[in-house]
């Protein structure tokens, strides 16, 4: 047998923390660091697997010889396998070997803590270090002025593996070409932060990224890890924050992950009630279980930690909060109180969102939650799930479903439009048109408005500016800035020909004006979760679907009013009530021939008049463009 020196990155302490689930910075000790022992270089080997008989780590080093270089199980009942193997490099791909006690399984299991993996569909781990040379120390340090909740965040939500590829052979682009030609892109568009759908390993490209296997690792399929992290490097350089994806709701079980990793239910919960994900045939992380718990927070730390991430967005909240989503009766049992919430979640997600705010300064979490769970956006201490945003899925289906309809109809269904506020408060919501809504049969966005081309386009943009000016964060799934005209598909680029046609160049052009708007009017940003910082003028008019509302911020000054015409008629002498005296200024409209629209705007400065309107003092008649969104300043 090859020699397996003994040796240790534990103290007591860590084996303690790791038992009673505290332990949120694993990645320092479990998996393969390269190291020297005694003046010899190779690597230390640890992995958690407290039911195998045996363990031994394979590779390309030993010819995947089983039983050459077999590790140690500690003695503190802790389960954890480990030993230092010399002379292994850097570059050595490897499993671990697995005799389980439970009926003498052997099975071969990538590691979990991998910070590198082959790349698909090869299954093996890489030794890699993580060290980097990061350039973004200015970024870090301020991140805070970009990235907090009384800021704009306007989110570009990426899926790296088809935002472009190469036409000769649809290859995939690198990391290295993404930090030019995406990073341009966006600093061109406006966005102030991009979200990539999961850059963690998986080995199923139709999952998109949401059945994971290497949580440590960035996929291999567009580069190495500090190839990732100069991506990071290259948007933080342009002021540009990163979100990253995060699935802790379930995961594959494809025979070199997690599941069943030493012949038990080690991750996943062995009730199948609970353990068993029926929608996407996956498992369920066992929340309860101390040593998952801090696998998994680790885990979330680790990305804020080595790659500089500036949010995690947590997919499929909802999933995870509940013992029945997706289950008949029968397949559930209730908890211990006799309800349908999922304690061990709750209280997991909570810890989760601790640790994260602790850890680290200017960081946000965001939550994928569709259902009306409680207080899920705000503080642990009085009583909430901690997460700093949660994404609007009840905004997103309501007008989505509003802006299908012809618009001969919409004055049927302006409470479509306006049900929103009576609980656009209760949670700091982020707006989501995200790739859900692009994929399945639902069509791309812009062709689900209704009408000839021109009104679908015009539609469109009257979709963005209404949104752009609805309280809340935005989120923009790639593609819906040029109006793509398909729906999503991820074995292939976006179709960027499209933008030398005008009226997608014309909706690229608005994303942009939008962004900039957004970042620079406070009104739209620095009240955008409270209720003072929105106050209707008129929402009742659905005899004409308009509506009307003032967006405030903390200078009176500088607040706005907007003006949304839902149907493509011209309404002149349209009058709505003003807060106080002045001119009013239209400083930005959807209708405007740069864009697309047809030219018709307020472009003089409109004294407002002594006339009560709409409740106030003060009114003045304006000129709506067709399927527009107006937007004025008070001078």
């Amino acid at each position: 047998m090859a020699t397996v020196i003994s040796h240790s990155l534990f103290t007591d302490f860590d084996i303690d923390l790791f038992k009673s689930g505290k332990h949120f910075r694993l990645y320092e000790k479990l998996g393969a660091h390269i190291i020297s022992v005694d003046g010899v270089d190779g690597v230390y080997f640890a992995v958690w697997a407290p039911t195998a008989k045996s363990v031994s780590v394979v590779g390309d080093f030993n010819f995947w010889t089983f039983g050459e270089h077999q590790l140690e199980v500690r003695w503190d009942s802790s389960g954890i396998w480990e030993g230092f193997i010399p002379d292994v490099t850097k570059g050595s791909t490897y499993k671990y070997n697995i005799q389980s006690n439970n009926g003498g399984i052997i099975t071969e299991k990538a590691d979990p803590f991998a910070f590198y993996c082959e790349k698909p569909p090869h299954t093996a781990s890489v030794v890699w270090g993580l060290d980097y040379q990061w350039k973004d120390s200015k970024w870090m340090k301020t991140r805070q002025d970009f990235n907090g909740l009384n800021k704009p965040f306007s989110v570009y939500e990426v899926h790296l593996g088809s935002w472009k590829r190469h036409i000769e052979g649809n290859k995939f682009l690198t990391y290295l070409e993404y930090a030019e030609d995406l990073v341009n892109y966006i600093k061109e568009t406006g966005f102030t932060h991009v979200e990539f759908m999961p850059i963690m390993e998986y080995p199923y490209d139709p999952s998109w990224g949401y059945q994971l296997v290497g949580y440590f690792a960035p996929t291999s399929r567009f580069g190495n890890p500090q190839e990732f992290m100069f991506l990071v490097d290259k948007l933080h350089g342009a002021n540009i924050g990163v979100i990253l994806d995060w699935v802790p709701s379930h995961f594959p079980d494809d025979a070199h992950g997690l599941g069943f990793f030493d012949g038990s239910n080690l991750f996943e919960h062995p009730d199948r009630r609970k353990g068993y994900h029926p929608d996407w045939k996956s498992l369920v992380f066992n929340y309860g279980r101390n040593e998952v718990r801090s696998f998994l927070i680790s885990n979330a730390l680790f990305w804020l930690d080595y790659y500089h991430a500036d949010a995690l967005r947590v997919d499929a909240v909802a999933s995870m909060l509940y013992l029945d989503y997706s289950r008949n009766e029968g397949e559930w049992e209730p908890n211990i109180y006799g309800g349908r919430e999922n304690l061990d979640t709750i209280s997991f997600l909570k810890e989760f969102n601790e640790a994260v705010y602790s850890n680290f300064e200017g960081v946000q979490t965001i939550a994928e939650e569709s259902t009306s769970f409680p207080l899920v956006s705000r503080p642990t201490s009085i009583g909430g799930l901690g997460f700093g945003m949660k994404w609007m899925m009840g905004w997103m289906h309501d007008t989505l479903e509003y802006f299908q309809k012809e618009t001969v109809y919409r004055k049927y269904h302006q409470n479509d439009l306006t049900f929103s506020m009576t609980y656009m408060f209760s949670e700091n919501f982020m707006l989501p048109l995200s790739h859900d809504e692009v994929v399945y049969g639902k069509k791309s966005i812009v062709d689900r408005m209704p009408g000839d081309e021109w009104q679908k386009f015009a539609n469109l943009r009257l979709l963005y500016g209404y949104m752009f000016m609805h309280p809340g964060t935005k989120l923009l799934f790639m593609g819906c800035e040029f109006g793509q005209t398909k729906e999503w598909n991820f074995e292939e680029s976006l179709d960027w020909h499209l933008l030398k046609y005008p009226a997608h160049n014309g909706i690229k052009k608005l994303i942009t004006d939008l962004n900039y708007l957004y970042k620079n009017q406070p009104a739209l940003y620095e009240k955008q979760f409270s209720a003072e910082g929105f106050e209707w003028i008129n929402y009742s008019d659905h005899q004409n679907a308009v509506i009307a509302f003032i967006r405030k911020g903390i200078n009176v000054k500088e607040d706005v009013i907007v003006v949304c015409n839902f149907t493509q008629v011209v309404r002149e002498n349209y009058r709505i009530g003003i807060p106080r005296k002045g001119k009013l200024i239209e400083i930005f409209n959807t209708d405007a021939i740069f864009y697309g629209g047809s030219g018709v705007s307020n472009s003089k400065k409109m004294i407002v008049e002594a006339v009560p309107y709409d409740g106030r003092d003060y009114s003045i008649e304006m000129i709506l463009a067709p399927l527009s969104v107006s937007v004025f300043r008070i001078k």
